[in-house]
């Protein structure tokens, strides 16, 4: 794959180890459970050929977390956790409305 400025969201996904496999990505990515944010403009990745670039912001729940990441760089292979860890920021996650109830 060459090193271009945007790559598919599943092998992004993959690479930066939020996936154990391309293909439990992608199926994550076609139920549109992942926000980006670009420019400011907020969407819902429904396809898993959707490009992502560096600096998009994405948001998605996964094992009961919610994680909110930026990405920093489209990396090139599916390295160890610590090369993986270099591709992305944690964000402060968005916050969640409060209810009122004490």
């Amino acid at each position: 794959m060459s090193g271009g400025d945007s790559v598919r969201a599943d092998v992004w996904l993959w690479r930066a180890r939020f996936f154990k496999s391309r293909s439990l990505a992608a199926r994550f990515l076609d139920e549109g459970r992942v926000r980006l944010t670009r420019e400011g403009a907020e969407s819902r990745i429904d396809k898993c050929a959707r490009p992502v670039r560096a600096g998009d912001h994405l948001v998605f729940a996964s094992g009961g977390r919610l994680t909110a990441v930026e990405i920093l760089a489209l990396g090139e292979r599916r390295g160890p956790p610590a090369e993986a860890r270099t591709l992305y920021r944690a964000l402060e996650a968005p916050a969640t409305p409060d209810t009122g109830v004490a």
